[in-house]
């Protein structure tokens, strides 16, 4: 009896022992599972992140660090490609509003319209990122981390990326660049909108087919005075989030692993809390052979990149992380720090939170290049052109003017109305169709491209719609496309229709049943029939065959002769830069004289336009063996506008016509011959999607012109010296002794203002000085004007010529007169000496305050003051 009440007991104690270890067992799952407070978006996200990484294996965690993170599924962490563009608008994801490229933007001398261009690319960042979430696109473009802005400093205007900048002033190009960002990042207290990412850091501003090698030095006064300056204000002002380092080295170490820049400038003197990305490719050229060889192996290129503070590769090295760990070069510390800082930013993202509680999650595809964008872009447009010169009032021309000629490379160009790093336009607007727009519909209008940019390049156009016919009936126009879901032509067509102009972007809709983003590939075929005969060249990234033969280069073509045409090209090809499938098939007829046209055209108009100048297309970053008179990968060897372009002007101008010379460039331009005969000349910069409205309303007086010039015009390369000396001595305005063709802060108006009345008052206990000064626009038109403020303080050896300390952009209508005032203070009452030592200004200074520092109107006041 009592060995089966033992045996009862027994069975008791081991089922209430299997109750408590089952109630342990759940006790410790609803424990673990607690404890994975990174999914609770009520907690902090230091929390969320700190919790998220202890997770983590190292094999995801060096996933985490490559630009095109694969994500981990298991811990909800999603795929991700860091690397987005949108340096003047949402660039290549197809189309978005495309403002004026950055020196444009920058020409404005506008704080304000800076930010709200930058809030309206963040919208149109926001709404395509939902999109493409949406539709399970989460590759290259697609992100919300943006590679912008560029605010190295435009040194030398030889340099190809100049365009991209915000000009060579300091003061000016910080000014650009913190509203810039804080339009990019938003203003929510917990999310960000946008990640911004000021680039290149630092000491970086050309040649480009060097940059993977150059190891450059600079004083420690032009660093701190000339080089740093823009990267401070972003960091401590705007608070930006993301640092891109340089290709070049720096006093004898890459930037992507600069100690003294990454670790003593960046994090420890401005407490900079962001993520550093390399540039891409920066982090092979520590060992690649011809590069700067600064280690031996892809392994130690790994660890001395992440030891040195660049948190994250766009490139493959850092792949090599596990094998740098085990052979000692690095400890998993550096991985987590890094892994942190990308964690915590996808965070205030919103990528780990539902998208209700995210505020810009909202924002709808439809606010992509709406007509508030679009008119936005049209002001940008505005402001950003600067008037050189208007000799005895050519311009206003009459809107009562019956023939006008639109001549030149740029007259119709979309190259030079986008620049670099853009998107595309739903109905971009170029020079001759702007003034098409502007004018009286009996008015007669005459384009002419008149000739390439350069001797030896073609002139490019779009082919017509009418040389095309499905078949040799001839019976209907277009070519016949058939869309295959393969990428090499197979199977049976998904799509079979006639298309007529082959010129494609499909953002909202792929053409064939096709997740978004896939690749496929298309053939059109039909009848070539050519309008003249001729040499012909087409351009394409897919491949043409006429009458069965494959053409690479030139073709003969006769005027009514039937051709069996042919036109393929496949998904690979579609997606260049860009995540949208774009193409386009243009044509050039090389032995056409095209100057002669434009010189017949020329004689019927009683005003000719000529748009002339550069194109992105021949100064850009990095551009493989591209070399012509002048151009060299990118960079300027020459100054001067192409010969091929001044001797068409000569031509033109031994016609006795009125010639208005439109400048479209990326950088300055010595038109020396121009600037002495011709009758006004407009500097537009790339104005973006608007630019030939925008030249429209100032050619005939709708808008009154107010940009100004964020770079020196030289009259020659030899004003310039050695592109690789990186001293400012003698270069930009403020250290230039020379007699430039235009000066920094130029530009003229159709209204004269007039300065009178400067008052300058200091108080020594605030160390602040105060400016004041009325300016009245004595003109007939409504107008805008940039008032600048220049400080010189030649008194200390070394200290630049003058300096720009302050501007406002002010509305005056006609007789009218406004006060404006300006505070100095801290910075702006302080030198860099020769050690890179901040100092007080004390003494006699000279300053300049006015529609700049030297105008023929001389509209601008010089006054003496000793600062105590």
């Amino acid at each position: 009896m009592k060995t089966k009440l033992l045996i009862k007991r027994i069975k008791f104690i081991k089922l209430i022992s299997f109750l408590v270890l089952i109630l342990f067992f759940l006790n410790g799952c609803q424990k673990k599972k607690s404890t994975r407070i990174y999914k609770d978006f009520t907690k902090d996200f230091s929390l969320r992140v700190n919790n998220l990484l202890s997770y983590m294996t190292l094999e995801e965690k060096v996933g985490m660090l490559r630009y095109d993170n694969p994500g981990v599924p298991r811990l909800g962490i999603p795929r991700y490609n860091w690397w987005n563009e949108c340096l003047h608008g949402v660039a290549r994801a197809g189309e978005a509003t495309v403002f004026p490229q950055a020196i444009g933007l920058a020409s404005s001398f506008d704080e304000r319209l800076m930010k709200e261009v930058a809030t309206v690319i963040s919208d149109e960042a926001r709404a395509k990122h939902q999109y493409f979430k949406n539709q399970g696109v989460r590759g290259i473009y697609s992100g919300l981390t943006f590679w912008s802005p560029n605010i190295n400093i435009f040194r030398d205007p030889r340099w190809g990326r100049g365009q991209e900048t915000y000009g060579e002033d300091p003061y000016l190009t910080s000014r650009m660049g913190v509203n810039f960002i804080q339009g990019l990042q938003g203003d929510n207290p917990k999310y960000l909108k946008l990640v911004a990412t000021a680039k290149h850091f630092a000491v970086h501003n050309g040649p480009e087919i060097s940059r993977h090698s150059d190891d450059f030095d600079v004083s420690d006064k032009d660093l701190n005075e000339t080089y740093l300056p823009a990267f401070d204000a972003a960091v401590n002002e705007a608070n930006v989030q993301s640092i891109m380092c340089a290709y070049n080295a720096f006093r004898g170490v890459p930037c992507c692993a600069n100690n003294l820049l990454l670790d003593s400038v960046l994090r420890k003197k401005w407490k900079f809390n962001g993520y550093v990305v390399s540039d891409c490719g920066a982090i092979s050229d520590f060992y690649r052979e011809g590069a700067h060889e600064y280690v031996s192996t892809k392994d130690e290129a790994a660890s001395v990149g992440i030891k040195s503070g660049t948190d994250l590769n766009c490139g493959d090295v850092y792949q090599n992380l596990d094998a740098a760990i085990k052979k000692g070069l690095v400890d998993t510390t550096f991985i987590n720090k890094s892994v942190k800082k990308l964690l915590t930013t996808m965070f205030k993202l919103g990528m780990f939170d539902p998208d209700s509680i995210v505020p810009y999650t909202q924002i709808s595809i439809d606010e992509v290049a709406n007509e508030k964008h679009i008119d936005l872009s049209r002001k940008a447009a505005q402001e950003s052109i600067v008037l050189l010169k208007n000799k005895m009032q050519a311009l206003p021309l009459s809107k009562k003017i019956k023939s006008i000629a639109v001549i030149g490379p740029n007259a119709n160009s979309l190259d030079a109305l986008y620049g670099n790093y853009h998107g595309i336009s739903k109905n971009p607007i170029t020079p001759v169709k702007g003034i098409q727009e502007k004018l009286a519909k009996d008015a007669a209008i005459y384009y002419a491209p008149g000739t390439p940019y350069v001797d030896g390049m073609n002139i490019y156009q779009d082919i017509p719609e009418q040389v095309f016919y499905v078949d040799s009936t001839l019976s209907r126009r277009g070519l016949q496309g058939k869309y295959y879901k393969s990428l090499d032509y197979t199977g049976t067509p998904a799509l079979d229709r006639v298309d007529k102009k082959m010129d494609f972007n499909w953002m909202d809709k792929m053409p064939i049943e096709l997740p978004y983003n896939s690749r496929f590939s298309i053939i059109w075929k039909g009848i070539l029939l050519p309008e003249y005969t001729g040499k012909y060249k087409f351009k394409t990234r897919g491949e043409v065959f006429v009458d069965g033969k494959k053409v690479d280069g030139e073709i003969s073509l006769k005027s009514g002769v039937k051709y069996n045409f042919e036109f393929r090209i496949h998904g690979n090809q579609m997606y260049d830069e860009t995540i949208v499938p774009a193409i386009k098939l243009l044509w050039a007829r090389t032995d056409y004289d095209y100057a002669q046209e434009a010189l017949d055209v020329a004689k019927k108009a009683e005003v000719v336009i000529f748009c002339g100048g550069l194109s992105p297309r021949i100064e850009g970053e990095e551009m493989g063996t591209f070399k012509l008179e002048g151009f060299e990968y990118g960079d300027r060897s020459l100054l001067k506008l192409p010969d091929v372009q001044t001797n068409l002007l000569k031509r033109m101008n031994a016609l006795g016509k009125k010639i208005i010379y439109v400048n479209m460039s990326g950088s300055a331009v010595a038109f020396n011959w121009v600037n002495k005969y011709v009758n006004g000349i407009i500097q537009v910069f790339y104005p973006g999607e608007q630019g030939g409205n925008a030249l429209a309303d100032v050619l005939f007086g709708d808008y009154n012109p107010s940009g100004r010039l964020p770079i020196t015009f030289y009259k020659s390369v030899d004003d310039l010296g050695d592109f690789k000396d990186y001293s400012m001595k003698g270069k930009t305005y403020r250290y230039f002794e020379g007699s430039p063709l235009y000066p920094f802060g130029y530009g003229l108006s159709y209204s004269k203002f007039k300065y009178s009345d400067l008052v300058i008052e200091q108080d020594t206990s605030k160390d602040e000085v105060t400016l004041s000064v009325k300016v009245t626009n004595n003109g007939h038109m409504d107008g805008e004007e940039v008032v600048q403020v220049y400080m010189g303080n030649n008194k200390v050896i070394g200290q630049p010529i003058r300096s720009l300390k302050a501007f406002k952009r002010v509305s005056i209508p006609k007789n009218q007169s406004v006060k404006v005032e300006f505070v100095l203070t801290g910075k702006s009452l302080k030198y860099i000496d020769q050690y890179g030592i901040s100092k007080p200004i004390s003494g006699e200074v000279e300053l300049t305050i006015g529609g700049g520092y030297a105008t023929i109107n001389e509209n601008y006041i010089k006054k003496k003051l000793e600062i105590k």
